[in-house]
């Protein structure tokens, strides 16, 4: 009877083996609910109190120093008291856990004791944010949600509006330039901000909108578009002449704008609406910096002079800029902090200086400068941005490859709108009229 037991505990071991390997590789979002969340939940709830001890979370109202006499004893307090957690709600691949922090506590020590909470509960990573006051949440990941990433195609992308990746949330990533007109983008070398420009147009390619783009490293990297593009600058001299060309362009909406008593394009009849143009800036520092010549030092100070123009009037005229680059500080000049500012957008890969994480993101949340330098060489594509519309978020972009942003650009070529405020004898390089 012990040998049938036994065999039938085995085979039934087995078989729940082999259907939670089914169930993990068919729905890992049901594995994980089934199994992983009540085992992480139960673990959050039974070792809170020891945890938040050994952190300094918890607080005593028993004063740390006793007089005996005319003697005053110092003594650790004692009976701390953790403070009050609600049940852990279950998250995509991890749960969430709010705290009511107790009177006089801050947010500040759960910050520095996020490491800790996550060897306690053996999780992927916990982060900490504070929404409203005398409140916590913090947000335990059982792994790397941004580790394997295939396109949802669930994302309904409307004019101007293009899923580019996957936010740590479990979200997609979404670059809607009709919410934030205007974006940054920094990475280093294999950092993934060519992969993130180049999914980034395929996915505008096939919109009723004009790419223009200005790539001084010879077009290398944007020049794979050239069949879709509108305008392509692949010198600083170009570059001049383009945005020059996109700056009157401007003047000339705001009259239409004026004249219809419309306050944006968007409020014109649709016959009167002009095409709506996204300009992709590669490589911004090698339109500041300079060999010293006065002609050269001109051009920069043009260039800086129409981006944030572009900048400040673009949106409402349908006229919206993608800035990218390696480094981005004040170095370069007065111009790049002026036209930071105009770029509400923030996306931050991996960085080789401080100074630049500290430019893109140091103006919004200091912790998130803290978490971009954290991206490691291997994470190519991850980044920190402003995209989630709750201040900022780790993301991924979805792998494109050369070949597949070379067939995107064929492919819809025959979308690529016709331009009259550009000459139609420079080929396709921009010119002021």
């Amino acid at each position: 009877m012990e040998a049938v037991l036994l065999a039938f505990a085995l085979a039934l071991l087995a078989w729940m083996t082999l259907v939670g390997r089914e169930l993990r590789a068919r729905r890992p979002e049901w594995h994980w609910y089934l199994t992983g969340y009540p085992v992480m939940a139960a673990r959050v709830v039974f070792t809170w109190r020891k945890v938040a001890q050994l952190n300094d979370l918890s607080v005593s109202y028993r004063p740390a120093r006793r007089v005996l006499g005319d003697v005053a004893v110092k003594g650790e307090p004692l009976r701390a008291t953790a403070p009050r957690i609600g049940f852990p709600a279950p998250r995509r691949d991890g749960l969430e856990l709010r705290v009511r922090l107790h009177p006089g506590q801050t947010p500040a020590p759960f910050l520095a004791a996020a490491d800790a909470l996550a060897h306690a509960w053996r999780a992927h990573a916990v982060r900490i944010v504070s929404p409203e006051r005398g409140e916590v949440v913090i947000t335990a990941t059982a792994r790397d949600p941004l580790g394997e990433l295939r396109p949802t195609g669930g994302v309904e992308e409307e004019l101007l509006r293009a899923e580019v990746g996957a936010l740590e949330t479990g979200r997609a990533w979404v670059i809607d330039f009709r919410a934030v007109p205007h974006w940054l983008i920094v990475g280093a070398t294999r950092s993934g901000k060519s992969t993130l420009l180049a999914r980034l147009v395929d996915r505008l390619a096939p919109q009723p909108l004009a790419l223009v783009a200005v790539d001084c490293k010879g077009g290398m990297e944007l020049g794979l578009f050239t069949e879709r593009l509108s305008a392509l600058a692949t010198s600083r001299t170009e570059a001049v002449r383009l945005l020059g060309a996109l700056v009157t362009e401007l003047r000339d909406r705001m009259e239409v704008c004026r004249a219809a008593g419309a306050r944006s394009i968007w409020e014109l009849p649709e016959k009167l609406r002009p095409v709506p143009v996204v300009v992709l800036v590669d490589e911004l520092a090698e339109l500041y910096l300079t060999g010293g010549s006065r002609e050269e030092k001109a051009e920069a100070e043009q260039c800086s002079t129409y981006l944030l123009r572009l900048a400040q009037l673009g949106a409402a005229l349908g006229i919206h800029l993608v800035v990218a680059g390696q480094r981005v500080g004040s170095d370069l000049g007065p111009g790049v902090t002026a036209l930071r500012a105009q770029l509400g957008g923030r996306i931050c890969h991996r960085v080789n200086d401080p100074a630049t994480a500290e430019m893109v993101l140091g103006d919004l949340n200091k912790d998130a400068v803290a978490v971009a330098q954290a991206i490691h060489l291997r994470e190519q594509g991850v980044a920190v941005t402003t995209a989630d519309g709750a201040g900022w978020v780790r993301a991924r972009s979805y792998l494109t490859t050369p070949a597949q942003a070379k067939e995107a650009s064929l492919r819809y070529a025959s979308r690529k709108p016709w331009l009259p405020f550009l000459r139609p004898d420079t080929d396709g390089q921009g010119g002021e009229e």
